[in-house]
């Protein structure tokens, strides 16, 4: 029987998975954030 999922695709994740991938997008949102600022202040210099 064929669920439609992809191969190797997954849809429940542990307690520590989910932390992880928590943290991860975290990092991401912060570099993102310090990378506006910085746009922001460039701009404002021109």
């Amino acid at each position: 029987m064929n669920c439609g999922c992809e191969y190797g695709a997954r849809r429940f994740f542990t307690k520590e998975e989910k932390v992880e991938m928590l943290e991860e997008y975290k990092d991401y949102l912060e570099n993102e954030s310090k990378g506006v600022s910085e746009r922001i202040k460039q701009l404002q210099k021109d």
